[in-house]
Parts: C-alpha cells; sequence; structure tokens
C-alpha cells in the first residue's frame, strides 16, 4: 500500500489595506523627492519657497505614512508584507528628508 502524502493548504491572506496606503505614501513621497530633486539641478538651486513648501508636505506624507504603517501591524489575519514595505520606506525617507531640511537651516 503506498503511502499517504499530508498535504497542507494554507489560507491566502489579504494584504492589509493600510499597509498598502502607507506604502502608496512611499512612493508619493520617493516621487516628490526625485521631482524637487530635478527640479533644483533645472533651476541651479535657486527653487526657493516652491522647493521648500513641496519639501515639508513630503516630510507630512512620509510622517503620517509612518504612522499607517505602524498601525496597520495590528490588523488580524492580513499578509504584512505591504506594511513592512511601507513602514520602513517611510522612516528610511522622513530621516532623509529631516536631514535635508536640518542641512538647508544650517
Amino acid at each position: 500500500m503506498a503511502k499517504k502524502k499530508n498535504k497542507y493548504s494554507f489560507a491566502k491572506k489579504k494584504h492589509s489595506g493600510q499597509g498598502i496606503a502607507s506604502t502608496v505614501f512611499a512612493g508619493i513621497s520617493l516621487g516628490i523627492f526625485c521631482a524637487a530633486a530635478l527640479c533644483a539641478l533645472i533651476f541651479h538651486g535657486k527653487g526657493g519657497m516652491y522647493l521648500g513648501a513641496l519639501g515639508l508636505i513630503a516630510i507630512g506624507l512620509s510622517a503620517y505614512g509612518f504612522v499607517v504603517g505602524l498601525k496597520s501591524f495590528s490588523e488580524k489575519n492580513r499578509d504584512q508584507l505591504f506594511c513592512k514595505i511601507g513602514a520602513v520606506g517611510n522612516g528610511v525617507l522622513m530621516v532623509i528628508w529631516l536631514a535635508l531640511f536640518l542641512v538647508g537651516i544650517s
């Protein structure tokens, strides 16, 4: 008689909605970073108030995305891939934006 193979099946988990939102905020903040760097290059560093305002908006987006990413870990029975990507991405972007802001002040 042939041996029975144990078959395991795992339920498909949906991605966390807040984790996806956090990842989207990280993408938007990264897009703003690239656009601001390109504009600063085009304007030879004389972007002024507009690029500063854009940077402050991006700092706010990445800070909010970081908080949403951390809150998304509490959702039960959800895949946490986007939670991790969003929280880490927003944390790194927030540190980069704050460093650029502090260099600009000094």
